[in-house]
């Protein structure tokens, strides 16, 4: 690598909005996140069952499916 060209790689303090913070390698002094695993509905499971029973509610309604009709086939 040529000298004096790359920035200097420092240990970063990482700020979620949530106030989690965590440390991790970078070229800045600190970042400011919006969301991190302490708080993404992905991470948490707060969202995934919420919109996986949603799309079949809306699925089952879009196609005429009740739970008598399941029960006869």
């Amino acid at each position: 690598m040529k000298k004096g060209i790359h920035p200097e790689y420092v240990d970063t303090k990482v700020t979620c909005t949530c106030g989690n913070t965590f440390t991790v390698k970078s070229n800045k002094e600190e970042l400011h996140v919006e969301t991190c695993d302490k708080c993404h509905p992905f991470y948490t499971g707060e969202q995934g069952a919420v919109s996986k029973t949603g799309r079949v509610e809306m699925f089952n309604k879009k196609y005429g499916f009740t739970d008598d009709s399941k029960k006869a086939a």
